[in-house]
């Protein structure tokens, strides 16, 4: 797994943690030194972050935290699980190729090897975001309704929107370990209901699929929240 992939995980992490302020300054340097890593992966985590809605360019050309709100968020959510629900019925109608049944199968095992690991790092959680993002984009790509996908592709430019943005961040976490085991086994009962040409059911497991992006957006809030009640506190307590 790429340095720059694992560095994208944990800054996405940080982020949805709250260690960063909305409206905060992220300085490329103080990334990098923060984590073990050089200014080029901490550029390209950026530049991705700021395609997930995380992050946004300021007037000088840096890179701000965005501010959003739950409802954004759930909103944009929702939309990409109808979206997402149409491509995968479009999928099993039109039937899966052999060579499509070969990709999906792998980014299965990938996802398979990934949460093998226990407990999750940040490499092994980088790995199976990879197969995720890889999986969605296979079913995404093979619907051929380029409207929906220009659709998507709009919805990813939302905070929680993507594909991998959807995946429990705080992989320490017993709990988000179990939610990441359940997504991945959404992934196989998609996948058994595209090569079965079921369509209704495809496209209602895809648009199930994003209740755990809705887990994950209230938990992130939740911890978001914590953090902004007690960093206050650390101020005064510092300040004495």
């Amino acid at each position: 797994m790429s340095l720059q992939e694992t560095v994208l995980m944990q800054l996405r992490d940080l982020i949805l943690r709250g260690e960063f302020e909305p409206g905060q300054r992220l300085a490329e340097q103080q990334l990098a030194e923060r984590l073990g890593a050089s200014r080029t992966p901490v550029r390209a985590a950026l530049v991705t972050l700021e395609q997930e809605g995380l992050v946004q360019v300021n007037e000088t050309g840096g890179y701000v935290v965005r501010q959003f709100t739950a409802q954004e968020v759930a909103d944009a959510i929702a939309v990409r699980g109808h979206l997402e629900g149409m491509a995968a019925r479009l999928v099993a109608e039109h039937g899966v190729s052999r060579q499509l049944e070969g990709a999906l199968r792998a980014c299965l095992q990938e996802g398979d090897e990934a949460l093998a690991a226990n407990p999750l790092t940040y490499e092994s959680y980088a790995k199976y975001a990879g197969a995720n993002d890889r999986f969605h984009a296979l079913v995404l790509e093979a619907c051929g309704n380029r409207a929906l996908q220009r659709a998507v592709t709009l919805n990813d430019k939302l905070p929680f929107a993507p594909a991998s943005a959807m995946l429990p961040m705080q992989s320490a976490l017993e709990q988000d370990r179990e939610w990441m085991h359940y997504a991945h086994r959404q992934h196989h009962m998609l996948f058994d209901a595209l090569k079965r040409g079921e369509g209704a059911r495809a496209q209602s497991l895809a648009n199930e699929h994003t209740e755990v992006a809705q887990m994950n957006m209230r938990m992130a809030l939740e911890r978001r929240a914590e953090t902004e009640q007690v960093m206050p506190a650390l101020r005064l307590v510092v300040g004495r």
